[in-house]
């Protein structure tokens, strides 16, 4: 296993840090703060071995990454990547078939948090990250993430192009998201998938596009040519989801 120590910052992210069963070593909480969400941080901290420290806004300003902290920082011992089996485990275990994620070059730590949010409720058994070329776990990602990085596996992989080939062996399909490709409500997005969405300016890169069974488009109504990325693996997510639900009823 590879880990990445981190720092969680964010009354929601710290309270799931805690509730999933996170190893938090320090707690630092704004003194004289003693409102709802705050007393329940406390309180989790209390039942481990965390060491709670009540220190000044000038303090957690100045140990923030985000500059959003909301009077809580929390320093967790490590942050542990999944291993692309234990995605694939997820799915066995709640007899799903599965759904992956899979990020070409996402450069900006909001959209990796949000797309792993959107992971998490769209039902995804998981994320997958290159290791170059791309934002990693950072303290950002896991307070624009809300929580759901502590539920939703993220591996990270040398090789995208060959991680796709060694999925295709376990019966995954592939589809690249990219604005040259066939409408999403036209294509069969059920079965075994992996959704690839692509770099924030560049999009999916070549090699990767070649891996990949077939290329879904969003249908665009407006003057500018693109989505966000985390938007569009929004809307391509909730379609999987859509057909999914269809499929089953």
């Amino acid at each position: 296993m590879r880990y990445e120590e981190y720092t969680i910052e964010g009354r929601n992210a710290v309270i799931e840090a805690f509730r999933s069963g996170k190893t938090v070593d320090k707690l630092y909480v704004l003194d004289g703060c003693q409102d709802g969400p705050v007393k329940t941080i406390v309180r989790e901290a209390k039942k481990g071995d965390t060491i709670i420290n009540f220190v000044t806004k000038e303090r957690l300003d100045e140990m923030s990454r985000t500059g959003h902290h909301q009077g809580v920082i929390a320093k967790a011992a490590a942050y542990e990547y999944a291993e692309v089996e234990d995605i694939l485990e997820a799915a066995r275990k709640k007899g799903e078939p599965p759904f992956i994620l899979l990020l070409d070059g996402i450069e900006d730590p909001h959209n990796l948090g949000a797309i792993i949010r959107t992971a998490n409720l769209a039902g995804a058994h998981g994320v997958i990250i290159p290791k170059r070329r791309a934002v990693g776990l950072t303290a950002v990602v896991a307070k624009t993430s809300a929580g759901a990085i502590n539920y939703t596996p993220v591996a990270k992989v040398t090789n995208l192009a060959g991680t796709i080939d060694e999925l295709k062996k376990q019966g995954i399909w592939f589809v690249c998201a990219d604005m040259g490709g066939e409408l999403m409500y036209k294509q069969n997005l059920t079965g075994p998938i992996g959704l690839v969405i692509g770099n924030e300016g560049e999009g999916v890169s070549r090699l990767v596009k070649e891996k990949c069974d077939f290329i879904t488009s969003i249908p665009m109504k407006g003057d500018i040519d693109s989505l966000n990325a985390s938007v569009a693996a929004g809307v391509l997510s909730y379609e999987i989801v859509r057909q999914r639900m269809m499929k089953n009823s």
